[in-house]
């Protein structure tokens, strides 16, 4: 028993501690009720991914067993043709885009500032707008098959299946409004973990420090970035196809159907890969934890990592080996599809080397973490035999490609993401889940998939083809299309056991000590059930394993012992880090509870409303009201009082970020930017092929666009990017007294080039719906013209927060944030006019 000063000194601790807690939930805490709504932390956000992201899984199950039921036997008619293409096409939607990729990216939120030592991400209400637009998105999608409109052509959506001559319904106007509008959730989040990852990481957690599920989320992250654009591109050009009657895939106007399929793809097979490394990166986090031993072979899985994700950009013309490219093409592309699977084993050999050298603990998470790589492993043969192209040709579109899409996907990404939620549950109920029904859950799950899909290799070596709704007995398929059919309701089962686990350990399930699987990462250093802000105080690592290093850790912790400790201000806040070191830079300030994201969220979601009724007014008055609500968002940022109102006590070493040059919105930008050039350049693509390919496409022989006009537009934006270059100089180095004058001249000047290219569109005597080549440039001139008007207003808004006070040289961070957006715009208009006009006239 200690002595009563040693009871005393405790009792004060615990008071100081429970003092210091208490403070941190009045600022961090969501609002009660209907309140939580306005929740931004990542927990929350991250939280409702996951649990809405199983709701659109369950659905896609529900949607799996119809079909597995009609196939069961032959020339049944429980489903007809037309309802069992909508069910295979919802199907493959729900789980590709709004099952796989959300919940992934909603683990993500939720774990990687636990990871990094963080409080929250570093732009908060950007995920919680990105969770109204999938949720809003996906219950659009959702809702046509309620309505008996779903689209019925293939969730791949291959024109001109699904073009308004062939789909004269709305169904592929749900898919095509409602996945774009999902694409923006999934580009939010990832913009928003990158930067996390990149600068809000605890002190002198270098990336050498960093635990590899970090690595894994940052590369997926990258390859949404990158991957997604082509899509959003491919879907805006085929609605504006169906809506508008521009041609950019009909062959009588000079377009091409192949062109859709090179887009998709460019998207399509980085998706496979954006699928997988998340779920890669939890069973690289687990292993060593149940093996009791670092990863072997650290560096060497990071460097896969970064290869993997290169390689996958290379990849996408192997789902088009039979639709007639050139032999050279093919080797091409099929030797890239074989070079993928180097770094695949790399990770692979190195999991398989860490259990065999380690002292393995066979816990229920490392259950589904066998299952994973016994069902991963054979869907990665099959995957090399399919880069072959002539056994590709033998197999394409039957069920032997149905069978390994399943296996590489369902296998690699849904057998690591149970074993993760089992593991990281008792973060959200403090509780452990059940080791008997977890383990009834694993075989079933595991005996029921292998029944399903290893039969349906045989039976599309047999010839069976894909999307058939029925097929003739005696074929040889009968058989085992039953026992396939028997094997999904097995799997079916063990899904619903999985559920049934989940739901009673939140009442039934034991209480879970602090870090129950003794892991090394520093998520487990955070209260259990965890809180909204994380860590009372922010630790400073310098090892990759923490708490293996340092078991006491998560004490020191919650007695505030590590840095920033305390609460400014009534201000949420973490630190801003070197992306390369880790060392701490500034503070970086962080939103409150907001209504904005779900405000934005239900304005976007009445645009993509109107668009699908037609009623085109409704949908402009939606886009004002939008833009009303991101600009009012704009306005209270930066150097803004609501967001950090600057006090003469605010510390200043370090700086508040919106003191600085180079806080995380510049970051931020930058990662727009290269994914608004991913788009670009996937409309650079688009011209050069329908130019190169298109059977029909034809170029009038004077260029449709005035070229005078056009240079005096390009001479005016020169003008306003050097402007605004070199105030942003001036501001670096402290002088301001100009920014105000300057920043209305560049305005003018951005005006007058948005102003010369509304003439040279209104000039033009283009003919979009008759010829693909004038419908290009009308996108490129809109694209162009956007940029140019939205640049001039940003920099109207900064112009007036001079005058408020807002902008300054002690708060230099807004303008430097625009900068890349001017220089971007300036960029992308002098290689239209290179690319579009230029060198067509020098052809």
């Amino acid at each position: 028993m200690p002595g009563w000063k040693e009871q005393l000194a405790m009792s004060d601790r615990q008071g100081d501690k429970a003092q210091l807690h208490a403070q941190f939930e009045r600022v961090w805490a969501n609002l009660p009720g209907v309140g939580t709504l306005a929740a931004v932390n990542h927990t929350s956000v991250g939280l409702r991914f996951i649990v809405t992201g199983l709701f659109f899984f369950l659905v896609g199950g529900v949607l799996a067993m119809l079909m597995r039921t009609q196939l069961a036997l032959p020339e049944q008619n429980i489903v007809g043709p037309e309802l069992y293409s909508q069910l295979f096409t919802m199907h493959g939607t729900l789980m590709m885009f709004l099952f796989a990729i959300p919940i992934l990216e909603g683990v993500a939120m939720y774990l990687i500032p636990k990871m990094i030592g963080a409080r929250d991400l570093a732009f908060p209400r950007l995920g919680a707008m990105g969770y109204y637009c999938y949720l809003f998105g996906g219950l659009i999608i959702l809702s046509s098959l309620l309505l008996n409109i779903a689209p019925n052509s293939g969730w791949f959506m291959y024109t001109p299946l699904s073009s308004s001559t062939f789909s004269p319904g709305p169904g592929s106007d749900f898919w095509l409004l409602g996945i774009t509008f999902v694409e923006i959730s999934s580009m939010t989040g990832a913009i928003e973990l990158i930067v996390s990852i990149l600068r809000t990481r605890a002190n002198g957690m270098s990336l050498r420090q960093m635990p590899l599920f970090c690595w894994y989320i940052l590369a997926m992250a990258l390859m949404i970035v990158f991957g997604f654009p082509p899509l959003i591109l491919a879907s805006i050009l085929l609605e504006l196809e169906r809506a508008a009657g521009m041609v950019f895939f009909e062959v009588a106007g000079g377009g091409d159907p192949l062109l859709w399929q090179h887009l998709f793809w460019m998207f399509g097979h980085p998706e496979v890969y954006i699928i997988f490394l998340p779920a890669a990166g939890i069973v690289s986090t687990l292993i060593p934890v149940f093996a009791r031993r670092p990863i072997v072979g650290y560096r060497w899985i990071v460097l896969a990592v970064i290869v993997m994700g290169f390689i996958s950009f290379g990849l996408w013309v192997h789902h088009m080996f039979t639709v007639g490219i050139p032999q050279l093409a093919q080797a091409f592309f099929s030797m890239a599809s074989m070079l993928v699977a180097i770094p695949t084993t790399i990770q692979v050999f190195a999991w398989l080397a860490t259990l065999w050298t380690g002292r393995v603990v066979w816990s229920l998470p490392m259950l589904w973490i066998l299952g994973f790589l016994i069902i991963f492993v054979a869907g990665g043969l099959t995957g090399v035999m399919l880069a072959l192209v002539p056994f590709n040709w033998q197999v394409h579109d039957t069920h032997f490609v149905v069978a390994h899409l399943h296996y590489v996907l369902v296998g690699g990404m849904l057998f690591p993401l149970i074993a993760g939620l089992y593991y990281w549950l008792p973060h959200v109920s403090g509780r452990m889940p059940s080791n008997v029904l977890g383990a009834w859950a694993f075989w079933l799950v595991f005996i029921g998939f292998n029944v399903t899909f290893l039969l349906m290799h045989l039976t599309g070596l047999l010839g069976m083809p894909r999307r058939v709704y029925t097929y003739e007995a005696g074929l040889g398929w009968d058989w085992l299309n039953l026992l396939s059919t028997f094997g999904g309701f097995i799997m079916a089962v063990g899904i619903a056991m999985f559920l049934l686990d989940i739901g009673m350990h939140f009442r039934f399930g034991r209480r879970a000590p602090r870090n129950p699987w003794a892991a090394d990462t520093l998520e487990w250093a955070v209260a259990m059930p965890v809180t909204t802000y994380n860590f009372i105080s922010l630790p400073t690592i310098r090892s990759r394993h923490p708490l293996w290093d340092n078991p006491q850790l998560p004490d020191e912790i919650e007695r505030g012992e590590h840095s920033l400790a305390c609460i400014q201000h009534e201000r949420r806040e973490t630190w801003g880090s070197d992306a390369v070191t880790g060392r701490v830079r500034e503070r970086v300030h962080l939103p409150s509870n907001s209504w904005i994201p779900l405000q934005a969220g239900l304005a976007l979601t009445v645009v993509c409303l109107g668009l699908l009724l037609k009623s085109y007014w409704v949908a402009l008055a939606a886009v004002v009201v939008s833009a009303f609500i991101l600009l009012r968002w704009s306005w209270h940022n930066g150097g803004h009082p609501q967001a950090a109102p600057l006090r003469p006590d605010d510390p200043c070493d370090p700086p508040l970020h919106s003191r600085t040059s180079d806080g995380p919105g510049r970051w931020g930008m930058l990662l727009t930017l290269m994914a608004n050039g991913s788009l670009y350049a996937s409309l650079l693509f688009g011209w050069f092929y329908l130019w190169t390919a298109a059977p029909q496409w034809q170029a009038p022989e004077q260029g449709p666009l005035d070229l005078p006009l056009l240079l005096c537009s390009g001479i005016g934006l020169s003008l306003a990017v050097g402007i605004y270059h070199w105030l942003t100089r001036q501001l670096r180095r402290g002088l301001s007294s100009r920014l105000a004058g300057g920043l209305w001249l560049v305005t003018l000047l951005g005006a007058v080039h948005a102003a010369l290219l509304v003439w040279v569109l209104l000039a033009a005597e283009l003919n979009p719906t008759g010829s693909a080549h004038d419908a290009v440039l009308t996108v490129m001139l809109g694209y162009l013209l956007f940029h140019g008007a939205l640049a001039a207003l940003l920099s109207a808004m900064q112009a007036v927060r001079v005058r408020r006070g807002y902008v300054s040289a002690a708060l230099p961070y807004e303008p430097l944030v625009l900068q890349p957006f001017w220089s971007y715009t300036l960029g992308v208009f002098w290689l239209g006019l290179a690319a579009f006009i230029l060198l067509p006239m020098a052809w």
